[in-house]
């Protein structure tokens, strides 16, 4: 069923959706990938910001986890972000650059999960960050 368009996964849309498609998904790790455009919200001079940045791992891991609920049959919970940390932001990629993402799951605790999330631009890792995710149902 993958690759899968994030547009039914997650409640962001255009203009705010950093995520295009969905690679992988599972219960401990997450691929995505995002074009980044010259009319997104989060583009300044030409770059992507460090916002969008976070924001894009976010997503991937809000897309990831609706994906893998979708194929449970369940209903797609609500999650929001309690925190981020240990942010490295190497590079921000200019407008059209093609980024890739990768979310692992590191601890799940009740309703919270905490992930790494590490964005690749040709092969390196230009960011990461610990986010943890609360989710609701």
């Amino acid at each position: 069923m993958l690759p899968a368009s994030t547009s039914d996964l997650l409640p962001q849309q255009f203009p705010f959706q950093m995520v295009d498609t969905l690679i992988e998904a599972n219960e401990l790790s997450i691929k995505t990938n995002f074009r980044v455009s010259e009319d997104n919200v989060l583009v300044s001079d030409s770059y992507f910001t460090e916002g969008g940045l976070i924001e894009n791992m976010a997503q991937s891991a809000a897309a990831g986890t609706g994906y893998y609920f979708k194929e449970k049959g369940e209903k797609n919970p609500i999650g929001y972000i309690g925190a981020v940390k240990n942010v490295s932001v190497v590079k921000c990629p200019q407008v059209h650059s093609f980024i890739e993402t990768e979310i692992t799951t590191l601890h799940q605790i009740g309703n919270a999960t905490i992930v790494q999330g590490k964005i690749f631009f040709e092969k390196e890792v230009i960011a990461s960050c610990e986010l943890t995710i609360f989710v609701t149902q």
